[in-house]
């Protein structure tokens, strides 16, 4: 600073010196000379001052921004849950704004991001309800999630995906076997769970646990009837053999009859 200091003194008093070299080659009288000396004098502190005033601005703008950092890290650390923001006080004012500023865009980003993530995951969840038909996952939509509630939403997520895939299987192979016996029992489907089953969309099926447990009901039912008819048709097939032995009826005509 000292050095600044003699060449901005070396600058002034060469500007000085040149002035009154000009003046006196022109004939400027000595009273003139002082009053525009005294000009050069008020021009030089005028600049300075305004100097001066724009880096304190500066310094003021830097201070204001800190602080609304500071607040905006206090908040953003409560949202997200972490642990408060520490800066380095031995830094520069310059540095430590930089460096509070960058710490509230990358808060700003992990906020952004678990809010996007969350709203993604309700979307698969209100998916897995409808098909399910479950209640959603309890969680304050409003507010930022921590990590921990986001991966707990993940898993949660995974188990429903996995019930559902489980389910499905389920369902599609017991309509396949209810389609097969009502086929043989020249069964139409008469109840609306039933046409649900046989003609509705496999996707748009609902998958709750009160279907599935109907959907066995509704096998176990055919599978009764069919396990009657075929005892029936047992009956029946031995009587008519009795009467064939009976009346002594040819092997040809059984064979034919049969």
């Amino acid at each position: 600073s000292e050095v600044l200091a003699a060449e901005a003194v070396s600058c002034l008093n060469r500007a000085m010196a040149a002035l009154r070299d000009i003046w006196e080659e022109i004939g400027i009288p000595e009273e003139q000379r002082l009053e525009r000396t005294d000009v050069v004098k008020k021009h030089i502190k005028s600049l300075l001052d305004m100097m001066v005033a724009e880096e304190e601005s500066l310094k003021e703008r830097l201070l204001k921004s800190i602080a609304l950092c500071r607040k905006e890290l206090d908040i953003l650390c409560r949202e997200l849950q972490m642990d408060p923001f520490e800066a380095e006080e031995e830094s520069t004012i310059l540095q430590m704004e930089k460096n509070l500023r960058t710490r509230v865009e990358v808060m700003l980003k992990q906020k952004r991001d678990r809010k996007q993530e969350l709203k993604s995951l309700q979307e698969q969840d209100r998916d897995l309800c409808d098909i399910l038909c479950t209640s959603p996952f309890c969680i304050d939509g409003s507010a930022v999630p921590s990590l921990e509630e986001l991966d707990q939403y993940r898993r949660h997520l995974a188990a429903l995906t996995a019930e559902k895939e489980q389910r499905r299987e389920e369902f599609v192979s017991s309509k396949r076997q209810i389609i097969l016996l009502m086929e043989e029992l020249d069964h139409t489907p008469d109840t609306s769970f039933e046409r649900d089953v046989v003609c509705e969309d496999e996707e748009a099926f609902c998958l709750s646990t009160d279907n599935i447990a109907a959907l066995q009901d509704l096998l176990q039912q055919l599978e009764a009837r069919r396990s009657l008819n075929e005892a029936v048709c047992a009956e029946l097939r031995s009587r008519i053999t009795a009467l064939w032995e009976r009346l002594q009826i040819p092997a040809e005509e059984r064979e034919a009859s049969a």
